[in-house]
């Protein structure tokens, strides 16, 4: 399980929220540029908020929502994958139609109820 109980595929490339798999940072990035950009990241949400607050303003929020992104590349959540082995890269499906189908098909119903962030579905 990922910090916040969300299942983790085995791999460690992705976590499953809402009933999608969304791809993890960078492992090998060092401990001083992970921070870096997570405090980029927190700076730029911090900012799109901001933006969202005032009626009108589109070029603040544009540039807030490509420096939300930006930071998600240097995390390597987004862009090209930090993997080499040649695998595709499955965010924003849902876990059983990807290759990860029989992990998740193996998870008892709480951890899948945890991934999909409704109690509801199943």
């Amino acid at each position: 399980m990922s910090r916040k109980g969300y299942p983790e595929t085995p791999d460690g490339r992705y976590f499953v929220s809402r009933g999608r798999l969304w791809r993890k940072g960078d492992p090998s990035l060092s401990d001083s540029a992970r921070r870096a950009a997570i405090k980029a990241l927190m700076q730029a949400r911090q900012a799109e908020r901001q933006a969202g607050d005032d009626a009108g303003d589109d070029t603040d929020r544009r540039a807030a929502r490509d420096a939300v992104e930006l930071a998600k590349r240097r995390l390597g959540e987004h862009g090209p994958v930090w993997w080499d082995d040649g695998a595709p890269d499955d965010s924003g499906q849902h876990p059983a139609d990807s290759r990860y189908r029989d992990w998740w098909l193996g998870l008892d119903d709480a951890a899948r109820a945890r991934g999909e962030g409704d109690p509801r579905r199943g």
